[in-house]
């Protein structure tokens, strides 16, 4: 359907929906580029704080991926008219706070009467136009890092299907609210090529869109971060629909698999997350520069899942 919509030939636009970045920017002054995104969705988990958080977080991401600094956000919601007055304020508050944790505030919205719960944030950032980092910018040996464990959206349908408590998915609501600011600013200084968050496509559908047709990728199953129980429950079916169209996509645009990849471990890999990690390509000398960032800005999870290759084609090992 883009395809079909007028091409954007605005000449300060730097990144649009072209090559399905995470983010718009365009340029301001020689010194100042806007990064503009959006991003909200229906209600992931029970508790309402929670899900205003997580979906907070998840909007901020993009202007992270981007390598920019959120400036301000406002707020889009739609409520069902019969939602209690105390449900949509834990919404607000848990976005606001996760808002305040970013360091910005939000300076309004605009909500609709719907069926069903749904919120997020429109954000807008700022970064160097010299400094944006894209998600097609990969270059021949890579090395890559994923900056939270895979697995939200199996725990998140495990938990709607009473395989799991709520106690059990605590873990994975964490690892959703947290943001990726501090993937994001150990950047500084380093050679990082490209960049992206994983979020509905997986880290498969994500990781297509950053080769492209150009470069290919080699990723090394053992050493992707998985949050706990959720190969088992991929094994057992707790599987969102989602998650099974990204597998079905990334073989049709041919990720192969070795033997030793099971179903249950491929079908994690094109897990639709929410407000997942960063995916980062850095050149390979700053590799170990890049690590002891990650660790000195308190990253928890810090992964070297892969390396890009030459040519096209993402294989799993």
């Amino acid at each position: 359907m883009l395809r079909e919509l007028p091409a954007i030939t605005d000449p300060r636009v730097i990144v649009s929906n072209a090559t399905n970045d995470d983010a718009g920017v365009i340029i301001l002054t020689d010194d100042i580029a806007l990064v503009q995104t959006v991003d909200f969705f229906t209600p992931v988990v029970d508790d309402p704080y929670w899900y205003g958080a997580i979906a907070a977080a998840n909007a901020l991401s993009d202007v992270y991926a981007m390598g920019g600094t959120p400036l301000s956000a406002l707020a889009i919601a739609a409520f069902p008219e019969d939602l209690p007055h105390d449900t949509i304020g834990a919404i607000l508050r848990g976005g606001i706070d996760k808002a305040k944790e970013a360091g910005i505030d939000i300076l309004g919205g605009h909500t609709i009467r719907d069926a069903e719960p749904k919120y997020g944030l429109a954000v807008t950032g700022t970064v160097h136009p010299k400094r944006v980092i894209r998600n097609v910018s990969v270059r021949d040996g890579d090395i890559l890092f994923l900056t939270k464990p895979l697995g939200s959206g199996i725990l998140t349908t495990a938990r709607r299907n009473d395989a799991i408590t709520a106690a059990e998915l605590e873990p994975a609501i964490i690892v959703m609210a947290t943001l990726n600011r501090a993937a994001a600013l150990a950047f500084d200084g380093l050679a990082i090529h490209a960049a992206t968050d994983i979020t509905g496509f997986g880290l498969l559908g994500h990781l297509s869109e950053m080769t492209g047709s150009a470069f290919g990728a080699r990723l090394h199953a053992a050493s992707i971060p998985i949050m706990k129980s959720v190969v088992a429950l991929a094994e057992t079916g707790h599987v969102p629909g989602g998650s099974k169209t990204n597998l079905s996509n990334a073989t049709l645009n041919g990720v192969t698999f070795a033997d030793s990849v099971s179903t249950a471990m491929r079908l994690v890999l094109a897990d639709a997350q929410t407000s997942g990690g960063l995916l980062v390509a850095v050149h390979p000398s700053d590799a170990d520069a890049y690590e002891a960032a990650l660790q000195k800005h308190g990253v928890t999870t810090i992964a070297r899942i892969g390396e890009i290759t030459t040519g096209p084609g993402i294989s799993v090992l």
